[in-house]
């Protein structure tokens, strides 16, 4: 069966290609109601899917984005992913996901792809810090962007992010006010932004009720749940706190591992707080105290931030606030 073409719509409707390449690109100002709705019947009736390649070289558009994040396997990734998906197609845009797995070298790989892919813009979430390499292929390719969750470049480009000081901030007033003195906390790695300022704010709210937290309760993870485990393995046999802040979620599950392991109950040995709040936790018994960020809504904006630098409309960086959701891994000290 030969492809149908716009020749052929054209040809069927009884009007010009002109009016049915408007159509097809919804520039229909003027054209009657009867027109449109003939030539959208003709389209229909013989199920004409247009060609985006030759589109995209009429209209300099490809109807696609790239979305790089650093590790899809961490659960806060796939939800920000949905949210951004859905906003792009709500815009009639196609999204490519890439993984990066923290890689400056995959990354770079990965925007050069997208560039040969013709994207209209990209979604970046980076290792923490744009590589060189990554800086002059952006501004080479002169492709929109918009950083989000991570960079050091938040300052300098609009982007979503959250408010991660005021997260670890949260954590630490919660198991201040349940009388907790005695706190560790579990961070990811020390040269990710985000962990750096969960545990900044952390350290606030511990220094405004005058507790200490000694350098040996400061503890560097990875945000992987092995790693949490491995760490709470060693220390909780060998030190008497009574509550972790753990910096995302995932090591969280890695301390519940440790502590059934071990012999430690939660909460009424161990009070436990996450970060994230992502689908998984909701397996866990008891169930966890974590700090929310409203991820869907987040990879929503960023898509929605993205296309308005497309469109050189206004665009302003967001930043979202967190909260704390009290369960029942968490309970004040008798």
């Amino acid at each position: 069966m030969e492809k149908v073409t716009i020749k052929d719509i054209a040809r069927e409707a009884g009007v010009s290609i002109t009016t049915v390449s408007r159509v097809l690109n919804k520039k229909e100002e003027g054209m009657s109601k009867e027109t449109r709705e003939k030539v959208l019947r003709v389209i229909e009736k013989v199920n004409y899917q247009p060609n985006q390649l030759a589109r995209s070289l009429v209209t300099k558009r490809s109807k696609m984005l790239g979305l790089i994040v650093p590790n899809i396997s961490n659960p806060f990734f796939p939800e920000l992913c949905r949210g951004a998906e859905d906003e792009a197609n709500k815009s009639n845009y196609s999204l490519i996901i890439c993984n990066s797995d923290d890689q400056s070298e995959k990354e770079e790989n990965y925007l050069r792809l997208l560039k040969e892919q013709q994207v209209d813009g990209i979604l970046l979430s980076s290792k923490d810090q744009l590589s060189q390499t990554s800086k002059i292929q952006l501004q080479e390719s002169k492709t929109p962007f918009i950083i989000f969750d991570r960079g050091e470049e938040s300052n300098q480009h609009p982007g979503v992010f959250l408010d991660n000081e005021k997260g670890g901030y949260l954590a630490g007033q919660h198991l201040i006010q349940l009388g907790h003195t005695q706190i560790a906390c579990l961070t990811g790695p020390t040269n990710i932004n985000n962990s750096q300022k969960r545990l900044a704010g952390f350290q606030r709210a511990l220094k405004e009720a005058s507790i200490e937290l000694p350098e040996s309760f400061i503890l560097t993870g990875d945000f992987q749940m092995d790693t949490a485990h491995r760490i709470a393995r060693e220390f909780l046999p060998n030190n008497t706190v009574t509550a972790i802040f753990a910096c995302n979620d995932l090591m969280a599950c890695g301390i519940y591992q440790a502590a059934h392991e071990i012999g430690i109950q939660i909460p009424e040995q161990l009070s436990i707080i996450g970060f994230d709040d992502i689908p998984l936790i909701t397996a866990l018994i008891p169930k966890l105290t974590t700090i929310r960020q409203n991820t869907y809504e987040m990879g929503r904006k960023a898509i929605e931030l993205l296309i308005n630098e497309i469109e050189h409309k206004p665009s302003e960086g967001v930043i979202f606030e967190p909260t704390l959701v009290v369960r029942e891994s968490t309970k004040k000290i008798n």
